[in-house]
Order: structure tokens, then sequence, then C-alpha cells
């Protein structure tokens, strides 16, 4: 699990969601629609995917 990632791409807009999941976003390094990010596959990123999972497309590479 050290070397594996994730491809993390936002897909709905954090407009009008709850602040301490905006910042999570914004932690992830989204900081626009559609843009993806690769983070490495460790228990941190799950927790924040698991908090603003509905605003997010994963894919394991």
């Amino acid at each position: 699990m050290a070397d594996k990632k994730l491809k993390i791409t936002l897909v709905k807009s954090p407009i009008g969601a709850v602040p301490k999941h905006r910042r999570t976003v914004e932690a992830m390094g989204l900081t626009k629609m559609h843009k993806t990010v690769e983070l490495p596959d460790n228990a941190a990123t799950r927790g924040q995917i698991q908090q603003i999972g509905y605003m997010l497309k994963v894919e394991e590479i």
C-alpha cells in the first residue's frame, strides 16, 4: 500500500457544502471543478474521501 496512489477528481461544486467539507476539498489540493490530483493511498486520504466522497470521483492507480 506504500506505493499505491489514488486519482481524485472534483465533480461537484463545494459552494453550497458545509464549511468543514470546503476546507477538506482545499486541503486535498482541489481548487477547481474537474481538477484531478494524485494522492497516496493511506488512512488520512481515505478519511478525507469518506468525508467528502459525494463530491469526488476516485480511481485507484
